[in-house]
């Protein structure tokens, strides 16, 4: 169940990053669309396949009680999966969720929301050129 979750939340990062810059570029042009609706919920499915990785899965809180914070912040791997990956990728909602409040009230900030959390998402996305936490860029596959 585990490996599908993974799987699952690997392919949808391709649907939140196209809705993100379509919606971004929407934003940008000052043009009306419905694809921000269909980012926000994008995302908050992704935090929550996300979350229940963290909490059911051999990294995030599991890692954090067998090898204590002062440990894993050693290894990269674990630290990336544990701590980085979920911290800037729910900074990156964060942002996805204030550029759609914003968009529908139509405040010129929300196309820089939009950019800010398309650059956090992309810098913590686990990148198969990524030493020590790669995966492939597509799900089931091997990484390069």
């Amino acid at each position: 169940m585990l490996e599908g979750l993974v799987h699952l939340h690997s392919l949808l990062r391709w649907i939140v990053l196209i809705l993100l810059v379509w919606t971004m570029i929407d934003a940008f042009a000052k043009r009306e669309s419905k694809t921000a609706k269909f980012l926000t919920i994008s995302a908050h499915t992704m935090l929550l396949l996300g979350l229940i990785q963290w909490f059911i899965g051999e990294y995030g809180l599991k890692a954090i009680k067998e090898l204590g914070m002062g440990e894993l912040m050693k290894l990269t791997a674990q630290r990336f999966y544990t701590i980085e990956h979920p911290l800037m990728m729910i900074i990156g909602i964060v942002f996805i969720t204030i550029g759609g409040s914003w968009l529908k009230q139509g405040k010129s900030g929300a196309k820089w929301m939009y950019l800010a959390a398309l650059l956090v998402i992309l810098s913590r996305i686990p990148w198969p050129f990524m030493e020590h936490v790669g995966r492939s860029l597509i799900p089931g596959a091997s990484a390069c």
